[in-house]
């Protein structure tokens, strides 16, 4: 396929750029800023040397002779760099830090602060219909969603199936977000009949077949949740609505972009 352009707006600022899997953060950087220096932590000896001795982030650094635009691809991975990264921020303002991660999470979990606000959060999602314009399928975003890595797969049913099994493992079960991944796999299918409208988790749980609690767990990470986490998930659209909930979806998408354009 070709290159979309996407609606992720750059900042001079610096900011950390989180996004699902296979979303683009990558591709966009090294498209949108091709003189940046990229350090890849998914590079098993690159990972090795900042890991083992993150301070070797300033040496490196700080030895090259012209910096505009530093990317961290994958910072979760050693949150213990932001101590560097943050001391670097503050002892060379010129320069920009761009921080890609999957989720600030792991992050967060690891006890690390966010660079106390010295760095914007942003976003990349999947595609929207509008970025894809006349490639848009309502059928193609139904089936297999709008990720851009299993969009621009030769084999997309293969990939989505990749996919999820990657993401159960590492981003659910090694994290330890859910106890029960059986329970898990069958909330994903019957919340996947929400794709679009408002989330009953009651209703969830009846077609998944597992217990209320367990869906507020899966969706919020805790046992109880407020009247406001209640009005932001959504009510099951039945059989014979769910395309009308999902074509009124992109129809609000399409407009959103011809207000913001």
């Amino acid at each position: 396929m070709d290159i979309i352009d996407r609606f992720f707006q750059h900042s001079k600022q610096s900011y950390f750029l989180f996004g699902p899997r296979g979303t683009g953060k990558s591709t966009w950087i090294h498209r949108h800023l091709p003189n940046s220096f990229v350090i890849d932590l998914l590079a098993p000896d690159v990972y090795r040397i900042y890991s083992a001795r993150p301070e070797r982030l300033r040496e490196v650094l700080e030895a090259q002779h012209h910096i505009n635009t530093v990317v961290i691809d994958e910072i979760q991975k050693a949150p213990q760099l932001l101590d560097v990264v943050h001391y670097l921020m503050e002892e060379h303002r010129s320069w920009q830090f761009i921080l890609t991660g999957s989720s600030a999470r792991k992050l967060k979990r690891a006890g690390v602060d966010l660079l106390a606000g010295r760095a914007l959060l942003k976003t990349m999602h999947p595609f929207m219909a509008a970025e894809l314009g006349d490639k848009f399928s309502l059928q193609n975003a139904l089936t297999m969603g709008m990720v851009p890595l299993i969009v621009n797969a030769h084999d997309p049913a293969e990939t989505l199936k990749a996919y999820a099994a990657l993401y159960i493992r590492e981003e659910v079960q090694m994290e330890g977000l859910v106890r029960n991944i059986g329970d898990f796999n069958r909330f994903l299918e019957a919340a996947s009949f929400s794709h679009g409208s408002v989330i009953n988790m009651t209703e969830i749980a009846k077609r998944a077949g597992v217990s209320q609690p367990t869906v507020s767990r899966i969706l919020n990470n805790k046992e109880k949740v407020t009247k406001i986490s209640h009005q932001r998930i959504l009510e099951i659209f039945p059989p014979d609505r769910m395309l009308l909930g999902v074509q009124t979806l992109v129809r609000s998408d399409l407009q959103c972009n011809r207000w913001n354009g």
